[in-house]
C-alpha cells in the first residue's frame, strides 16, 4: 500500500507544527506540502526544520496549486476564511479535506457543506478521540435525563485563544441539543451579566475561561434537583489532537480508494454516530 500523501494548511501554527512532527514519526504517511498565509514569516522555510523535526525537503508555501497534484488529503488548522477558500479549491480537485479550524460561522459551515457535495470532508471542533467519545456520552446523557436537568458547558484554554466558546464546547453543546432533538442555535445561552432573571428551562449555557498555557479543559454539567452529573475531559498535550486528525486523514480512504463525497464528523470516523 502506498503512503498517504498529506498537505498541512496552517503549517506554521502550533497544530501545524505538531502535525508535521507526528507525520514524520508515523508509518504510511508522507508530508508533500505545507501551507501558510501570504506574508507569513515561515514562507520559504523547510517545513521539517520549522517544526523541529529535521529537514524534510518540503518548502512552506502560500499557494495551494503546486500541492494539488498527487495529494490525497489536506489537514487544515488555519483560519475560517482560509478554510472556506481551501474547501472550494479541494472540492474542485477532488481532494479530501480534514478540518480542525474553529470559529466558523453559519455561512462558513454552509460553504463547507456545499464543498462536501464534491469531495470527502471530515470536520470537527475537536479531533481528540477522547473528546469525541465525551460528545457521544453527552448526547446519550442529555437524551436520558431530559429537561429536568440543566446543562452547562464550561471550557478553559490558554490566554492566546481568539474564539469563544471553543469549537469543542460548541461540539459538546450540539451533542447535548441533539440528545434532546433540538438545534443548539435555538437553546444556546452564552455569557451572563447583570440582572439576567431565572434560568430558562431547556437552555444550554456556556462559560469560557482563558489563562496561562492550558491546552484545553471541558466540563459538561447536568444539574438536577439534589444531584449533579459532570463529564470532564482534560487535554495535556497538543499531540492528541494531531493523532486524531491523522486517524481522520487515514479514514478518508478505504484501502486504495476514496470514500464517497460527504460531510463527515469524528463520530463517523470512530463509529460513534449511532452510539
Amino acid at each position: 500500500m502506498t503512503d498517504l500523501r498529506i498537505v498541512i494548511a496552517g503549517a506554521g501554527g502550533r497544530m501545524g507544527r505538531t502535525l508535521i512532527r507526528a507525520i514524520a514519526e508515523s508509518e504510511g504517511l508522507k508530508l508533500v506540502g505545507a501551507l501558510e498565509y501570504s506574508g507569513s514569516a515561515h514562507l520559504g522555510e523547510d517545513a521539517g526544520l520549522m517544526a523541529g523535526a529535521g529537514p524534510n525537503g518540503v518548502t512552506v508555501e502560500s499557494d495551494v496549486a503546486p500541492s494539488l497534484n498527487g495529494t490525497d488529503v489536506v489537514i487544515d488548522f488555519s483560519t475560517p476564511a482560509a478554510t472556506v477558500r481551501l474547501a472550494g479549491r479541494l472540492a474542485e480537485a477532488g481532494i479530501a479535506h480534514v478540518i480542525g479550524t474553529t470559529g466558523l460561522s453559519n455561512e462558513d459551515n454552509a460553504a463547507i457543506a456545499d464543498a462536501a457535495l464534491r469531495t470527502v470532508i471530515v470536520k470537527s471542533g475537536n479531533m481528540s478521540l477522547g473528546v469525541n467519545l465525551l460528545a457521544a456520552l453527552t448526547r446519550r446523557v442529555a437524551a436520558t435525563l431530559g429537561d429536568d436537568f440543566d446543562i452547562e458547558i464550561v471550557e478553559m484554554h490558554h490566554n492566546r485563544k481568539v474564539d469563544a466558546p471553543s469549537g469543542t464546547a460548541l461540539l459538546l453543546g450540539e451533542a447535548a441539543a441533539a440528545g434532546r432533538n433540538r438545534k443548539l442555535d435555538d437553546c444556546s445561552e452564552r455569557g451572563r451579566d447583570g440582572i439576567t432573571g431565572p434560568r430558562v428551562k431547556g437552555n444550554i449555557g456556556f462559560a469560557s475561561l482563558r489563562g496561562g498555557s492550558v491546552v484545553g479543559e471541558h466540563m459538561v454539567i447536568f444539574a438536577g434537583t439534589s444531584e449533579r452529573i459532570e463529564l470532564v475531559h482534560k487535554a495535556e498535550d497538543r499531540a492528541l489532537f494531531a493523532n486524531g486528525a491523522l486517524v481522520a486523514a487515514r479514514w478518508t480512504k478505504c484501502g486504495e480508494t476514496k470514500r464517497e463525497p460527504g460531510l463527515y464528523s469524528m463520530a463517523d470516523v470512530l463509529g460513534l454516530a449511532d452510539f
